[in-house]
């Protein structure tokens, strides 16, 4: 799990709507929650990563309460820290006691005065408002689910519900759940950058001249190739392989001026589509998805996910040398993985290509992380 915000710029208000994270509840571990830089544009709006966030969906036990008159302040745990969330009380649990029994009493009449076996409207709304009260009222110990906005007072991060409510969880059916799909959403969603961040002034100049920018273009080459290569589960492929997927968005790329060669493509293939097509291999070899293996004229890219023998490498490696005294307590960090596998396997595999690597592993319950940095086999 990555704790720590990237420190890139962020990106223009303009555009945080077209991030779907931003209009969603995101599912965050409170640890980022934590973590989390306050816009620097607008207050109130946090970012994770590139990921412009305001409200989230947390689950967790509560480990402290405090109870004031038009709210509860629960402290919800989830295992990776501990944040405050204010919990308003209805109104309907604000009158009076007496108010309470008196209903309760003309329930019980009325239901003694119906005909037997009859259905008591008034009895049932009793108990149904008994029940949501119930569901609202926690003790420590109990499982917690709040959807709300994130906020700092005095200096505290803290969650303003909006939606609260016990969770039933006898077997953890939930936590279990919910544990399982956190490492996807992050993978999927929180762990891609934001498709337009890096192209702030491209954007403008779009807009302004009714163009599609460059920019915006690459984040769309690079989301159908990444898409292709998980649906085809391809394992390697040459440029010329997938330069066919990218001829849809020719027709918007604005023209190129000067002549640019490119080894892998062939004549046919204009000059700015090879040009798209090799900035969106270079991005796939940033973020770890791809990777070369020998550096040659034949440019033959690897799959992180899809090569075998790789994953083969990385677990005989940490298997290896979890043994030895050194690594036996916490296991391998992840440069002594990196440098052994650059020994064992290739020179040119990247920290995001190994890093993961470690995570599709750790999905397959082939390794474990003891930490943040280090990893041991099951």
């Amino acid at each position: 799990m990555d704790t720590e915000a990237d420190s890139e710029d962020e990106p223009p208000s303009l555009l945080w709507g077209l991030d779907p994270v931003f209009v969603a509840f995101a599912r965050l571990y409170i640890k980022d929650i934590l973590c989390m830089k306050e816009s620097r544009q607008v207050p109130g709006i946090y970012f994770y990563r590139s990921h412009p966030i305001f409200q989230v969906d947390i689950l967790g036990t509560v480990v402290f309460k405090r109870e004031r008159e038009d709210f509860y302040s629960y402290g919800v745990d989830d295992g990776t820290g501990v944040i405050n969330c204010l919990c308003w009380k209805s109104e309907k649990w604000k009158e009076p006691e007496e108010a309470v029994k008196a209903g309760g009493r003309a329930g019980s009449s009325s239901s003694a005065a119906g005909p037997s076996g009859g259905f008591n409207v008034e009895e049932q709304l009793r108990r149904l408002q008994q029940t949501q009260r119930g569901l609202s009222c926690l003790d420590i110990g109990d499982l917690l689910r709040v959807r709300g906005t994130v906020k700092t007072s005095r200096g505290q991060r803290e969650v303003m519900s909006s939606i609260f409510y016990k969770v039933s969880d006898p077997v953890m059916a939930v936590q279990i759940s919910w544990i399982q799909e956190l490492p996807k959403l992050y993978r999927r969603s929180y762990h891609r950058p934001f498709p337009l961040d890096s192209g702030e002034a491209g954007a403008g100049a779009a807009i302004a001249g009714g163009q599609t920018s460059f920019s915006s273009l690459l984040g769309r080459a690079t989301q159908t190739l990444r898409d292709f290569l998980r649906e085809k589960e391809v394992k390697r492929f040459r440029p010329y392989d997938v330069e066919h997927l990218l001829l849809p968005l020719a027709p918007q790329l604005p023209l190129q001026t000067d002549s640019q060669q490119a080894s892998a493509a062939g004549p046919s293939v204009p000059s700015h589509l090879r040009h798209l097509l090799s900035e969106t291999l270079r991005l796939l070899q940033q973020d770890g998805t791809l990777f070369r293996r020998v550096l040659s004229q034949d440019e033959l890219y690897q799959v992180t996910t899809q090569d075998k023998d790789l994953l083969m490498a990385i677990r005989d490696v940490i298997q290896e040398d979890s043994k030895r005294e050194k690594y036996a307590e916490k296991g391998c960090h992840i440069l002594h993985v990196l440098s052994s596998v650059r020994r064992r396997f290739s020179q040119n595999l990247s920290r995001p290509a190994l890093e993961l690597a470690l995570r599709y592993l750790e999905s397959n319950s082939d390794i474990i992380s003891t930490s943040d940095c280090h990893y041991t086999v099951v």
